[in-house]
């Protein structure tokens, strides 16, 4: 374990990059991941790096953790270093930097369900709203969630780590919204956004044989020329005065009537 008590260290400058630019993080292909949870849900083959304080190294979970993970270059940072390195306020004293997973439409493709369930996220731009996305879509069996260019990235440490290490095991594809649409009609996936001119609710419709939900941006919705590529309409009923629902609510809501439906069909 190789110890580090200077901010101005190298591999220190590296992480704090990786933490705080997108442009960084998309160069290297990497991530950062914090916290004892995290750190454990992190696939073997993506870990490149460790670093953890003194205090975490000689605590049960650090050693824990340690013994758990592959072997990796890991490295023994003092606590006012760490605490320059950390993107949270009250830091456990452990993070690693990991492989990004690049997943393309084409590779997607491959072994794509054509009865699976997917989501499609336009302008998504909440780093919370995402993450709570990908731990309700795995909840629900999601297949895979195709991500608009233009929406927060992936990787961002506040999505990261609202996922819970949902980010480990739903794929995700980042994409055009045009390309992916096409892909839906190519595998005869039906498409439903929800839209003011729909006739029927969501609960309505039959989704167990495939399924792919439309979700627009949080203040805006979807634009309109996405909306029009859609097979179908719904509705979510509302009360009161709400005009529509937080993106990660609908989007979990979607998702769970498709599962309520396969569990009982």
């Amino acid at each position: 374990m190789i110890e580090i008590t200077s901010a101005a260290n190298k591999k220190i400058k590296e992480v704090i990059a990786l933490n705080t630019k997108a442009k960084i993080r998309k160069k290297e292909g990497a991530f950062i991941v914090e916290g004892i949870r995290m750190t454990r849900e992190i696939p073997e083959n993506l870990l490149r790096e460790l670093y953890l304080t003194p205090a975490m190294a000689a605590s049960k979970e650090g050693k824990e953790v340690l013994s758990a993970l592959p072997i990796c270059p890991t490295y023994l940072v003092a606590e006012d270093v760490f605490l320059k390195m950390s993107d949270t306020k009250t830091p456990q004293g452990i993070l690693a930097v990991v492989e990004g997973k690049n997943t393309s439409l084409l590779d997607f493709e491959k072994d794509m369900d054509p009865k699976g369930t997917y989501l499609v996220l336009e302008n998504l731009q909440d780093p919370g709203n995402l993450g709570t996305i990908l731990r309700s879509s795995e909840a629900a069996g999601v297949s895979g969630i195709f991500l608009s260019q233009d929406s927060v990235e992936l990787y961002n440490s506040k999505v990261v780590r609202s996922t819970m290490g949902a980010i480990f095991r739903v794929p995700v594809v980042t994409c055009r919204i045009q390309e992916v649409m096409e892909l839906f009609r190519k595998k005869m996936i039906p498409t439903y956004a929800a839209h003011l001119d729909g006739k029927k609710n969501y609960d309505e419709f039959d989704y167990t044989g495939g399924a792919a939900f439309l979700i627009g941006n949080e203040g805006n919705g979807l634009r309109q020329e996405t909306a029009a590529m859609a097979d179908h309409y719904l509705l979510i009923p509302m009360e009161g005065k709400v005009e529509s629902l937080n993106a990660s609510v609908a989007a979990s809501l979607l998702v769970y009537e498709a599962k309520r439906q396969r569990d009982h069909r």
